[in-house]
């Protein structure tokens, strides 16, 4: 990557610590328990992971960063494993037919480079902010990067767990990053060297460590930057020889490798912006390539010809578009990648997409800001992927990806959480009123954000931060109404019986809504069109009026079999303009869902003052994630936080109303959102 395009990551002091943060999994039955938390000698905070090769740079660290080596990296001495271990397996994935004729299934995929946080200091399980990068439009994505390393502070660069829970729940992989750094940023061709050593056996161990640390971390393979010059046709054999290494152990744990366009054959940084013969035998040593910013239509198409000729796929070669400074004000070539009317030319690869947090002033940061600029960002000018604004000169995935989904089983819910938020809400009431984000809390999104047939007016559709039925989030619907209109929410692959039901929970703040569940048992006949939707009412009615408050209607399949391949709302105004918010969804069998096992070995592993870790372990059976609340000596409850993994850091405790110990409650949450009977675990102060 020239360095010129590049905002290098440089040493940061330690951010914030953990608060009143909350996190949403499901633990896969099959996968293998976390190991639990070690005991550490104090309680202090998580972070996500990062390491050079082997050699640390000369001096002492700046504040708040840890030099390590990952060769010396064991998962049994990792103090920080269980906080920072995945628990979302990869959801498989269909693609249902495009929401647009210019949509397109089997062709150009999307791979996004995102920096979540600086290397050092960042979160291990959220923080108490809204202000977070909070990706949403997974639906598009089929590679996500987790982008960062700086020569001061580390290089190898491990996902923390809330970015590849959140992901794996929409099916999209999550690689860490080896970045290798222009001299001009302080980079050393001795950890160049240091990565592709070999032991006495002709092995790398580098290569060994990093499919272990992935395979312990629960995310899906490396991204491979090697850009320090100065290197030889000896250095580059032996890059080579590591990467092939790499991925033979890589696919044989699951796991995949993308080289970047920098390094060539004969071991010079040297950006082709194209797969020629200087690159080729690392692409095919990888799984598949970004190819750099320097790319022209007629070197990607030359680029796509040559991996055909390799026997490859065109579409395993990323087109790299820098979005860090402009976003979606960015001038690219979209003929070149995604011509209108043509067959796609390669695969997308963004560098930086945060740019549709980063660039927002700080007082504009609030949820809302930040997902109108990414839903221009993905959707498009026209926000409804549905109806693709032809004089867009951005053209947004969209426009052109057909998108995916992950909603094949029952029982399904989502209360449309996104993953941060100004308070935490439990059944509409606020029990903290905390800001936060903690990505691995996210549900299943609506993937077609958003799509709405009405023949009168449009109403505005967002996800808004001032209300919520359970999270941070709510779906809110603002508007006229003049006519009925139709919301498209899920694509789905659910397998109905005579006795499954749809919860809806919802509330009207202004005019009065008949609410309608639409369900399409097939698929559109066209791409573009809308899905074949029978429309069912709950049988106690399905209007909703103001003084309802937040309602929730059970609306039976009745008449309906086989499975169901989209569901959406029908919403017809009943007095004037509407502000509606629809904060549930959950498709799931007739009766009361079973509660899930309680968690056991509830415990305080260390603690520092105001500080503790705690760890558990789970009862047998699927769990979406863990709560934890501390009961206070009049006997409120005040939610703390919730996660997905078995571990947890609380920080900045005290004596409340003169109590001699603290006293938290735990629990386990099922699919549907049902507690466990809650497990005690007491601190003494």
């Amino acid at each position: 990557m020239n360095p010129t395009r590049r905002t290098v990551l440089i040493a940061a002091t330690a951010t914030a610590a953990t608060t009143a943060t909350a996190a949403a999994a499901r633990a896969a039955a099959g996968r293998a328990p976390a190991p639990p938390a070690p005991r550490a000698a104090a309680a202090t905070p998580p972070y996500a992971s990062y390491w050079y090769p082997d050699s640390l740079p000369a001096g002492s660290p700046g504040p708040g960063i840890t030099w390590r080596g990952l060769k010396s990296w064991r998962a049994a001495d990792d103090p920080d494993l269980a906080c920072n271990a995945a628990s979302v397996p990869l959801a498989p994935r269909f693609t249902p037919t495009p929401a647009n004729t210019t949509a397109r299934g089997g062709q150009a995929r999307v791979q996004a480079l995102v920096s979540f946080g600086p290397t050092s200091g960042n979160p291990s399980q959220g923080s108490a902010t809204a202000d977070y990068y909070a990706l949403t439009h997974w639906a598009y994505l089929d590679e996500l990067v987790f982008w960062g390393g700086s020569a001061g502070e580390g290089l190898i660069l491990a996902p923390n767990a809330p970015v590849v829970d959140a992901a794996h729940r929409h099916g999209v992989p999550v690689l860490g990053n080896v970045f290798l750094p222009p001299v001009a940023y302080g980079g050393r061709l001795q950890w160049t060297r240091d990565l592709v050593q070999k032991d006495a056996t002709g092995h790398h161990p580098l290569a060994a460590q990093l499919v272990a640390v992935a395979a312990a971390y629960g995310f899906d393979g490396w991204f491979v930057n090697a850009e320090t010059s100065g290197g030889n046709t000896a250095l580059g054999t032996a890059v080579l020889a590591f990467v092939k290494e790499l991925r033979a152990l890589a696919a044989a744990r699951g796991q995949r490798v993308t080289w970047y366009d920098a390094m060539t054959v004969n071991g010079t940084v040297s950006w082709q912006g194209a797969l020629d013969s200087q690159n080729q035998p690392f692409f095919q040593a990888a799984d598949d390539m970004f190819v750099d910013f320097r790319w022209s239509a007629g070197t990607l198409a030359s680029s796509g010809t040559r991996a055909q000729a390799l026997g490859r796929s065109r579409y395993e070669l990323w087109a790299g578009v820098d979005v860090e400074s402009n976003g979606s004000g960015s001038s690219v070539d979209w003929d070149a990648i995604v011509p209108a009317g043509k067959p796609h030319v390669t695969s997308i690869g963004f560098y930086r997409p945060e740019w549709t947090r980063n660039h927002l002033p700080a007082d504009r940061r609030a949820p809302e800001d930040f997902h109108a600029a990414d839903d221009r960002f993905w959707t498009g000018r026209s926000l409804d992927p549905s109806r693709p604004d032809a004089s867009d000169p951005w053209r947004a995935p969209a426009v052109s990806v057909a998108d995916r989904s992950t909603v094949t089983s029952v029982p399904f819910a989502s209360t449309f959480n996104t993953g941060h938020g100004l308070r935490w809400y439990e059944e509409g009431a606020v029990t903290s009123d905390v800001p936060w984000n903690h990505l691995g809390l996210q549900d299943r999104l609506p993937s077609r954000r958003w799509v709405v047939r009405t023949a009168g007016e449009r109403p505005a559709v967002s996800f808004d931060f001032s209300d919520a039925w359970r999270g941070g989030s709510s779906v809110l619907v603002a508007g006229e109404l003049s006519r009925p209109a139709v919301l498209d929410l899920y694509a789905t692959r659910l397998p109905i019986d005579v006795d499954t039901v749809v919860d809806l929970t919802c509330r009207s703040e202004s005019g009065g809504v008949n609410v309608e569940l639409a369900v399409a048992t097939a698929e559109p006949g066209t791409a573009g069109a809308a899905p074949p939707y029978t429309r069912l009412r709950g049988p106690a009615g399905t209007r909703v009026d103001p003084v309802d408050g937040w309602r929730t209607v059970t609306v039976p399949l009745t008449g309906l079999s086989g499975t169901v391949h989209a569901l959406g709302l029908r919403l017809t105004a009943t007095d004037g303009p509407v502000r509606w918010r629809l904060g549930g969804l959950a498709v799931r069998p007739a009766g009361t869902p079973p509660t899930p096992g309680a968690p056991s070995g509830a415990r305080v592993t260390a603690a520092s003052g105001g500080d503790l870790r705690l760890a558990w372990s789970a009862a047998p059976g699927t769990v979406r994630h863990f709560t934890l609340h501390r009961l206070l000596p009049d006997g409120t409850r005040r939610f703390l936080g919730a996660t997905c993994q078995r571990a947890y850091h609380l920080t900045g405790l005290r004596p409340e109303q003169g109590e001699s110990a603290a006293r938290f409650e735990l629990r386990a949450v099922g699919e549907l959102y049902n507690a466990s009977t809650p497990v005690t675990v007491t601190h003494p102060w």
